[in-house]
């Protein structure tokens, strides 16, 4: 996840030498792939979730079959997001927030990038499939090989290097959607290689509606939490829009650098998804709640340092991409006041996780909900008309708290039911499904 927020520091930083505009561009179109990340992630987490339950339960067949199904949902979602994404790249691009004067450029971006839709699906997916069996370094390795890639591809289809053509913004997304297909193409030849703990065969890949439906009855809230995220984030390009395409530009920049942690949050949160799957299915209480325990302390240790970096080097961070001075007068305030609260915001998804690992995707859902549509969107709108493009910053801290509150009250409500039920002689409950 490091790797993949560290390609987007490069984008980023190659894609701001075409201006501000440009820079605006990866930023507004970021609630459309946020949602194809939330599908492709939300069957993914349904596919772990419920790949690990099975190995702990020493059901290898069953995994096999939960796994298969990932490869036809896959291809029909690809196809399903490649011809949206061809066909109204203009409508994708205003509702999520784009100002006329950016327009162009982003029809140029999305339309290259949607042709890679069925690999990028894959390549979220893929990554699930492997943690599941307990093997974290194939993903990482196949992520790092495409990253490379990409980071290589990048400037060269950008500005026209050594024999590659000058695409400008459609170079960055051409280079993207090369990575991304060799990256599948390295996880497919692993799986189907025998090379993994799986032995996927032709009929395990047979659409199963009973398997489909028990992959989104855990993955669909996390997909759900996702696409509110989608939702919130067009409503912040809205508002933030209204004061001109540079701050939808500074925005970019506090976000891709944000992004870099959270890489660490969501990675961290992914492996421990896999443990308390496991744990639940082996019932071994004491290990679940213990990697809950263990992975909080050592997250919160890690962004107590890098949020202090980042407070303290925020203007540098951000001349390192652009030194436009109005650039900089917009994005270093509203970069040092957006990661105040990244401290809590580690614990805040590893509480969601949690849940959903247990199987309690409706718990993990209403949290997730309730930050976006309770705290976060009422704020933004209450603030920005309160103190202006500071109130549109301030409205990101203050859901941080109110959701981070929230969330470790209710894990804290589950952890002593469990324990109680325990002292009690009785099995914590689960969903069976």
């Amino acid at each position: 996840m490091v790797i993949i927020s560290l390609y987007n520091l490069v984008d980023a930083f190659w894609v701001a030498k075409l201006g501000h505009q440009a820079m605006a561009v990866i930023t507004v179109i970021m609630p459309y792939f946020i949602i194809c990340i939330a599908i492709g992630s939300g069957t993914g987490i349904g596919i772990n979730a419920l790949s690990s339950r099975r190995f702990g339960e020493r059901d290898v067949e069953a995994a096999n079959k939960v796994t298969g199904q990932s490869f036809f949902l896959c291809l029909f979602i690809g196809i399903i997001f490649l011809i949206v994404t061809n066909l109204y790249p203009r409508q994708i691009l205003l509702i999520s927030g784009a100002t006329p004067d950016m327009l162009e450029l982003g029809v140029q971006y999305i339309s290259v990038l949607g042709w890679a839709m069925p690999s990028f699906f894959f390549g979220v997916v893929s990554r699930n499939i492997f943690q599941a069996s307990g093997d974290a370094i194939r993903p990482l390795f196949f992520t790092t090989v495409a990253q490379l890639i990409n980071v290589v591809l990048n400037p060269c289809l950008i500005f026209g290097w050594w024999f590659f053509p000058e695409m400008g913004i459609a170079g960055s997304a051409m280079a993207t959607g090369i990575a991304s297909t060799f990256g599948s193409i390295l996880a497919l030849w692993y799986i189907f290689g025998g090379k993994t703990v799986y032995r996927i065969r032709f009929h395990h890949c047979i659409p199963s509606v009973t398997t489909i439906w028990q992959i989104y009855g855990v993955g669909l809230p996390s997909m759900l939490m996702m696409m509110t995220e989608s939702v919130g984030f067009a409503l912040f390009n809205h508002v933030a829009a209204a004061f001109g395409s540079i701050v939808l530009a500074a925005t970019g920049i506090a976000m891709r650098v944000s992004d870099l942690i959270l890489m660490v949050i969501i990675g961290t949160s992914q492996g421990l998804l896999s443990i308390v799957g496991f744990s639940l299915g082996a019932k071994q209480w004491q290990r679940l709640w213990g990697a809950v325990k263990l992975a909080n302390i050592w997250l919160v240790g890690f962004l107590i340092v890098t949020t202090a970096i980042l407070e303290i080097f925020t203007l540098q961070i951000v001349s390192f991409f652009n030194p436009d001075p109005a650039l900089l007068e917009i994005a270093v305030p509203g970069m040092r006041i957006a990661c105040s609260t990244m401290v809590i915001v580690g614990p805040t998804i590893i509480f969601i996780t949690t849940f959903q690992g247990l199987s309690k995707g409706t718990d993990a859902m209403v949290l997730s909900l309730g930050r976006q549509f309770i705290f976060f969107i009422p704020g933004l709108f209450l603030f920005s008309n309160l103190w202006g493009l500071t109130g549109v910053w301030i409205s990101l801290p203050i859901s941080d708290i109110l959701g981070f509150a929230t969330a470790g009250f209710w894990l804290l409500r589950e952890y002593r039911l469990q324990i109680r039920n325990t002292l009690h002689g009785k099995e914590p409950y689960i969903d069976k499904s």
